[in-house]
């Protein structure tokens, strides 16, 4: 059975970019979702095995998504603005932090990474 990847992404190319990346690997992917409360609804019926977050969605921060995955032991990856990694990665230790635009092969392998770690 392949690995669950949740995908919380509001910009609908780079969203569906992101989506067509992980399936290509094997991945199966939930989303993508452009809000956090459709990202909640999905976290709730199913556990992923990981989260990729960008932080700033049609309808909020990701903050406190991020926070009750990585309470759960689900490995996310915050993927941002650059300028905002720093201070992601001090605020969420537990998490990955990936600078947009990410090449795929950058991408996918910060997502074996961060499931390795898991």
């Amino acid at each position: 059975m392949a690995l669950r990847i949740l995908v919380a992404e509001d910009e609908y190319i780079t969203a569906f970019d992101l989506c067509d990346t992980f399936e290509e690997a094997g991945y199966e992917v939930e989303g993508p979702h452009a809000g956090i409360s459709s990202a909640m609804l999905a976290r709730q019926k199913a556990r992923p095995d990981l989260a990729l977050l960008d932080v700033e969605l049609v309808d909020g921060l990701s903050l406190e998504l991020a926070q009750k995955l990585i309470d759960e032991d689900v490995p996310v990856i915050l993927h941002s603005d650059p300028a905002d990694t720093g201070t992601l990665a001090a605020r969420f230790p537990r998490a990955t932090t990936l600078a947009k635009p990410s090449p795929p092969a950058k991408l996918l392998d910060t997502v074996s990474r961060a499931l390795t770690r898991a």
